[in-house]
């Protein structure tokens, strides 16, 4: 199969589809890749890397969008739309339950479009996400911290606080992978950490990874209400897989915080978790409402594009080698949480929080792998 691998045109977005070594397993099982000219330069793969292990080199980005599958980082801009064409197969982040205009061009381009951030593994974690949820958990308390000195609008705390001065009080919303994490970074700069789950099972284990340096509450209205009010810095680490996010803070809590407080909503690409998020960029990150700093940029792992691109390649490399090996028909006949990252294909929604979402009806993938021919798939695939 051709594989085409385009530069990423995001503001700030220097991360690429697969790394050499990536490339290189591609075509020594036989597959044809074409990268864009100096897609990964920024971050130390050049042309000549990718060329040594068998990739041509793509002078264009339509002659990369002539290819029958895109590999590539973050969901195509509206030029990119354009390059798109029938059946195609697009895998890539998609996050398309905030994007109504992004579902549509998809729609209308006929596109066989497979999310990273739905796909799935056999315990049903989310194997594409993770990593990059692991890059943005960390990034979120370095973020936080540089937003939170005076220069950018902060009130001047210091995460960790020095001898004879209490340390910051970091509030984050959210147990999962960017949340623990977050905590991980926080409590070793030795700030004042709490973290808010609504589910009491994941709760305990924090509790009993971290210990007593970490406080644990229940995420309710009260307790939201009661930490943002006190905080220093709030991280918003919510996820509900392909939907948007539920807006918890209010725009009532964000008054009531701290003149110079600190809000980094890592939820931003999923719509946001704060009622006065809007995304930013790498290169305007922040803003300032009712004295309440924002940080939110949608593509936080960009900031760190080389660890990012090496981490999300050893995750998406083996579902990439599937679905070239055998056409996304098969692969995703027998790999039924591969089949759960399937949002649009051919001008029909087949992810239901998106369609719920934004309106649309939608096909189940398990009707659409039986109009394939796939029947025996239709009770597994759980979208």
């Amino acid at each position: 199969m051709k594989i085409g691998i385009p530069k990423e045109i995001k503001d700030q977005e220097y991360r690429v589809g697969l790394t050499p070594a990536g490339v290189q397993a591609l075509t020594t099982a036989g597959h044809e890749v074409l990268i864009e000219h100096n897609a990964g330069a920024r971050i130390g793969f050049s042309n000549e890397d990718y060329s040594a292990v068998g990739a041509s080199i793509g002078e264009t980005a339509e002659a990369i969008y002539a290819s029958p599958m895109v590999v590539k980082v973050k969901e195509p801009h509206a030029v990119e739309c354009e390059m798109l064409h029938a059946e195609q197969c697009l895998f890539t982040y998609l996050h398309l339950a905030p994007e109504p205009q992004l579902t549509k061009s998809l729609l209308d381009k006929q596109v066989v479009g497979i999310a990273y951030e739905t796909v799935t593994d056999d315990k049903g974690r989310l194997p594409l996400l993770i990593p990059m949820s692991e890059v943005a958990g960390r990034l979120s308390i370095q973020a936080g911290a540089t937003a939170l000195q005076m220069i950018n609008g902060g009130n001047g705390t210091l995460l960790g606080g020095v001898p004879g001065v209490a340390p910051a009080k970091v509030v984050i919303i959210g147990g999962g992978v960017v949340g623990t994490q977050a905590a991980r970074m926080a409590m070793g700069l030795g700030a004042d950490v709490t973290i808010l789950d609504n589910n009491l099972d994941r709760l305990r284990y924090l509790d009993e990874v971290f210990g007593p340096i970490l406080h644990t509450r229940f995420a309710d209205g009260h307790a939201l209400a009661e930490l943002t009010q006190s905080a220093d810095l709030v991280i918003g680490a919510v996820l509900i897989p392909g939907r948007q996010a539920s807006k918890l803070v209010t725009t009532d809590m964000i008054k009531q915080m701290k003149t110079g407080a600190v809000v980094v909503d890592v939820a931003i690409d999923q719509g946001g978790c704060v009622e006065t998020s809007r995304p930013t960029t790498h290169t305007t990150p922040i803003y300032i409402e009712h004295d309440v700093v924002h940080y939110c940029v949608a593509n936080m792992p960009g900031a760190t594009a080389r660890t990012s691109t090496l981490a999300l390649t050893n995750a998406t490399l083996p579902y990439v080698l599937e679905l070239a090996n055998k056409g996304y028909q098969q692969a995703m006949q027998e790999n039924p949480g591969l089949a759960n990252g399937l949002n649009v294909y051919k001008g029909q929604v087949t992810y239901q929080a998106v369609a719920e979402d934004l309106g649309y009806s939608w096909i189940p993938t398990a009707s659409v792998l039986e109009g394939l021919g796939f029947e025996n798939l239709a009770s597994t695939t759980g979208t």
